[in-house]
């Protein structure tokens, strides 16, 4: 007896297999990230700010101890003091930029990308469309992707971000000479998680292509 033919339907039934497994693996792949992400703060935290504070209260300890027998030790302790809270203030407010950058909601995706470049020590040039207030999930998303160039990229090297709204889809593209495995980030499983597209292409030289869209919902 002869083999059916597949049929078109059977064709359709396979691709929506694929894409409902591929979802999945993009799925598992964004949760692990999140997951690292989050193991990460918690190590920066523990091994950063939390030892600084410790080291404040024991200097505060000292201080409080030779402020009458030697004035002179405990205003050089203060002095210290001060320098070890400014750094403390400083990693927690980079840490915080890290979960949720402050200024992305009021000040917009260009002013929230500048601040993350200025940060990085890394020259970058941004063209966004009128600089316009994206949906907080998209801005939140095209920032995470381009803060994984930056934070790849040795100091001096160069970025160029441009973000359009182009008929309801929101596009951006990172161009940069990241020597760096950004396949391993999880820009892709950002941008796919919200029906977005995603890619990476090299070009001339040593130059890499990121390229995303995701639609805009409503």
């Amino acid at each position: 007896m002869d083999r059916l033919a597949p049929t078109p339907a059977d064709g359709q039934s396979d691709a929506l297999r694929r894409e409902i497994a591929e979802l999945r693996a993009s799925r598992r792949r964004l949760a692990i990230a999140v997951d690292d992400e989050r193991r990460s703060i918690e190590r920066a935290l523990h091994d950063g700010v939390q030892q600084q504070l410790v080291g404040i209260a024991a200097n505060l300890e000292l201080a409080a101890g030779s402020v009458e027998a030697d004035p002179v030790a405990a205003k050089r302790l203060l002095g210290e003091m001060a320098r070890e809270a400014q750094r403390a203030m400083e990693d927690a407010r980079a840490l915080a930029e890290r979960i949720y950058p402050p200024m992305l909601d009021p000040a917009g995706l260009g002013v929230a990308l500048r601040s993350a470049a200025a940060n990085a020590n890394v020259p970058i040039r941004i063209d966004i469309e009128g600089d316009q207030a994206y949906p907080n999930e998209i801005a939140g998303t095209v920032y995470f992707c381009c803060l994984d160039v930056l934070e790849r990229a040795a100091a001096g090297t160069t970025v160029a971000i441009t973000v359009r709204n182009e008929g309801g889809t929101v596009s951006f593209e990172i161009v940069t000479n990241v020597d760096a495995d950004l396949e391993a980030s999880p820009m892709r499983d950002r941008v796919e998680a919200l029906e977005g597209r995603w890619s990476i292409r090299s070009g001339p030289g040593a130059q890499t292509r990121v390229a995303g869209s995701i639609p805009v919902s409503g």
